[in-house]
């Protein structure tokens, strides 16, 4: 690990070398002038089930009172009609496509898995789920399986990177086996898969996810993909993200049924740098401050929306083997590591011509207009014909809802993003009014807004200060 951080900085000097004549370009203040306008589409967001309120679990933290901390909502894929909605702070729950009262499936705070939310409640916690594609194939390796993503104590396992710094908390992914796949309340046994060490409290591990557009027998089938942060703090101060050693800063992709002795997963064979000497094999993509949610079109391409430092919000596409850019690009922009000087914080023009690949936003937003993305769907439903093929995401502080046209998109050509109005509570008004709570980081009040989705590829927004998931319907005539 020492000697990937000393090639790291010899490659930052390097680099400074490369561009003496930019070290004193100016920063640029304003990265993105031209405000997000409200586009023409206009969606009712009405109530679908309300999720049980809960506490958190270490009350001095500095963080939020959400009254639940809803993540995500997501299909259980075996053609129940099931959903399933994580808070945070430890359930999971179960709902389905009719609006049942959520049931909890899982509380993993009950369980001896070493589960611990209490260093930061906004980001730590039961982040993610994902059920195996063969979940409710009986006789096959998959069958009642499911797996989660969550924040552990240091000291309850042993990790499979970064164990010696780990001084905050690791972060897991654990292996859930039912007795019976059909039942409302999870009954069975567990594992571990996968775990790696956190130093600081945010840039978590994020969504985890089989492609469900994976075919059975392709090579992406039955294959778990999952999101890390660059570990956290500001600025990637251990330069993760471009450290191809640690698979940190990157969607890492795994095969959670063909571990060894030695590991709890496999490796597949067709990730972009098996065999590479000294490059982390599960790393599929990199370059990334934290990506927490990413999602798949029906065409198979995958969109992720990547968190800025303190300027630019992305909305990439996934690609094999890329390189994203940070801690060196933020958005399309250079950082203070690229133009020949450590100055954090700030971005610049990036030069004319890079000295190696990077792969660019399709979309991206400056924080005049939002705080941190929250990924989204592109939206294939039935119900709001105006909003097919538009990739719909948050920007969750704010409560915005947010799209662009998800077709023709290419890496570098940034595509016009619009705000989808709401009708919320019978009127049209922006989310913020309605489900808007105390922001402990800053004035006035936040919304925690999130995406989710069911069987149909209907839309649900999620949104933690009410605890509410809605559902995106279209207009009715007024």
């Amino acid at each position: 690990m020492h000697i990937a951080r000393a090639l790291a900085s010899t490659a930052l000097l390097i680099l400074a070398a490369a561009f003496p004549a930019r070290a004193q370009v100016e920063a640029v203040n304003d990265p993105l002038p031209d405000p997000i306008r409200k586009g023409d589409l206009v969606v009712e967001a009405n109530r679908f089930v309300r999720a049980p309120q809960t506490e958190e679990s270490a009350l001095d933290a500095i963080t939020n009172l959400a009254y639940a901390r809803i993540q995500y909502l997501t299909p259980i894929g075996d053609g129940s009609g099931r959903l399933v909605l994580n808070d945070l702070r430890g359930p999971l729950y179960i709902t389905d496509e009719s609006g049942a009262e959520p049931v909890t499936y899982l509380d993993i705070r009950t369980r001896d898995v070493g589960f611990d939310d209490s260093m930061f409640p906004n980001e730590t916690g039961l982040v993610g789920i994902a059920f195996h594609p063969q979940f409710a194939d009986a006789g096959t390796p998959g069958y009642g399986k499911f797996y989660t993503a969550y924040s552990a104590t240091s000291d309850s396992g042993r990790a499979d990177y970064l164990d010696d710094d780990a001084e905050s908390h690791e972060s897991v992914i654990r292996e859930w086996t039912t007795d019976d796949p059909a039942a409302n309340v999870f009954s069975g046994t567990s594992r571990e898969v996968f775990r790696i060490g956190q130093f600081a409290s945010n840039h978590n591990i994020g969504v985890i996810a089989f492609n469900p557009t994976a075919a059975a027998g392709s090579p992406d089938y039955g294959v778990l993909y999952a999101s890390l942060g660059d570990a956290g703090a500001a600025n990637d101060p251990r330069d993760f993200s471009q450290s191809l050693a640690v698979p940190h800063g990157a969607i890492i992709r795994i095969d959670p049924l063909a571990g060894d002795e030695s590991k709890g997963y496999g490796i597949p064979p067709d990730n972009p740098f098996v065999g590479e000497a000294g490059v982390a094999p599960e790393i599929w993509a990199y370059g990334l401050r934290h990506t927490q949610q990413f999602s798949w079109d029906t065409d198979g391409r995958m969109f992720m929306g990547d968190i800025g430092q303190n300027f630019v919000e992305e909305v990439n596409l996934g690609v094999p083997g890329a390189n994203y850019g940070w801690r060196l690009r933020e958005g399309t922009f250079a950082t203070g590591y690229a133009v020949g000087a450590r100055r954090p914080g700030r971005v610049y023009p990036r030069p004319t011509q890079d000295d190696q690949a990077f792969v660019y936003p399709v979309a991206q937003y400056d924080h005049g207009e939002g705080n941190a993305i929250g990924g989204g769907f592109v939206y294939r439903g039935q119900a709001i014909p105006a909003l097919q093929g538009k990739y719909v995401f948050t920007d969750f502080p704010r409560g915005r809802v947010l799209y662009i046209d998800a077709d023709s998109l290419e890496p570098g050509q940034l595509a016009e993003i619009r705000e989808l109005r709401l009708i919320v509570d019978g009127e049209e008004r922006d989310l913020i009014e309605a489900a808007g709570f105390p922001n402990t980081y800053g004035s006035g009040d936040r919304v925690d807004a999130r995406l989710g989705i069911d069987s149909a590829g209907e839309l649900y927004l999620l949104t933690k200060g009410d605890g509410w998931v809605r559902k995106l319907e279209p207009a009715s005539e007024r």
